[in-house]
């Protein structure tokens, strides 16, 4: 049994990770956002201080929308962002990114 209908347009990044170099970590939204903006996505929501219900939790907790599964991987491959993307890599570990479809 189906419990959601899948949309097909609308994909979210849920993406977690600890942070152990503040200072570099910083760096990355001001650099991040505008390419994200850039292939159509959105920032919803991006918590440092997130308040855990279940599990583990992890310092940095972020849902980004993508209009389709083309546009956030395309974002995600673009090599403006990969050159970005290195100052989060680096400056976290315990990270997890999934790229998960809307539903209605």
């Amino acid at each position: 049994m189906l419990l959601f209908k899948f949309i097909s347009m609308a994909v979210y990044y849920i993406i977690s990770y600890n942070i152990h170099n503040m200072e570099m970590w910083q760096q990355y939204p001001p650099l991040a956002v505008p390419l994200i903006n850039e292939h159509g996505g959105e920032v919803l929501a991006a918590d440092l201080s997130a308040t855990p219900i279940e599990g583990t939790p992890k310092q940095m907790n972020a849902i980004v929308k993508f209009p389709s599964a083309e546009a956030a991987l395309a974002c995600y491959n673009d090599p403006r962002y990969k050159e970005v993307m290195k100052l989060r890599i680096d400056a976290s570990d315990n990270r997890l990114l999934v790229l998960a479809k809307g539903v209605s």
